[in-house]
């Protein structure tokens, strides 16, 4: 989307994804591709095209393991790509101040891939914004979800740009 704008179309792609993307990028500055987890002909289509890749997991022994095909996806396309795309972990859905949140960070630095400082906690706005289609940035700035997403916007576009 570009920089300032309220609404971006949301365009739904297959397996030409690497074929077409730069087609639909061409009037924006940044593309978000959201994909599922697992790792598939998409997936692999998506990693080829990025520049960068977030991988958001949650403070779960599930969602660790879950992204370890992922990981190696990422990696191999890095060693052929002389480290492209950049990648690294998002914290999504954390509860602040658990024992379980230092034992994830702690799993992902095993992976050798940058944790971002900045994700997202448990809160009920994600929630209650995505039923009327909107999001978090289109609350009130004393929002605490809507803060987050600015802050990580924030570390992105640093991550990106490095």
């Amino acid at each position: 989307a570009r920089e300032g704008d309220e609404l971006c179309p949301v365009v739904r792609m297959g397996k030409s994804i690497s074929r077409d993307l730069s087609k639909i990028a061409r009037d924006y500055d940044w593309v978000v591709i959201d994909g599922a987890p697992q790792v598939s002909e998409l997936a692999a289509a998506a990693v080829r095209a990025a520049d960068v890749v977030l991988i958001p997991v949650q403070p779960s022994p599930y969602d660790i393991w879950a992204c370890s095909d992922l990981v190696e996806l990422l990696k191999a396309r890095q060693e052929v790509t002389d480290g492209h795309p950049r990648g690294a972990f998002v914290i999504s859905r954390a509860i602040k101040n658990t024992r379980l949140s230092g034992e994830v960070m702690q799993a992902l630095e095993g992976y050798e891939l940058p944790i971002f400082a900045n994700g997202t906690t448990q809160k009920v706005d994600y929630a209650n914004t995505a039923k009327w289609g909107g999001s978090v940035v289109d609350l009130e700035d004393e929002h605490k979800a809507r803060f987050e997403i600015k802050m990580l916007v924030k570390e992105l576009k640093e991550f990106a740009n490095a």
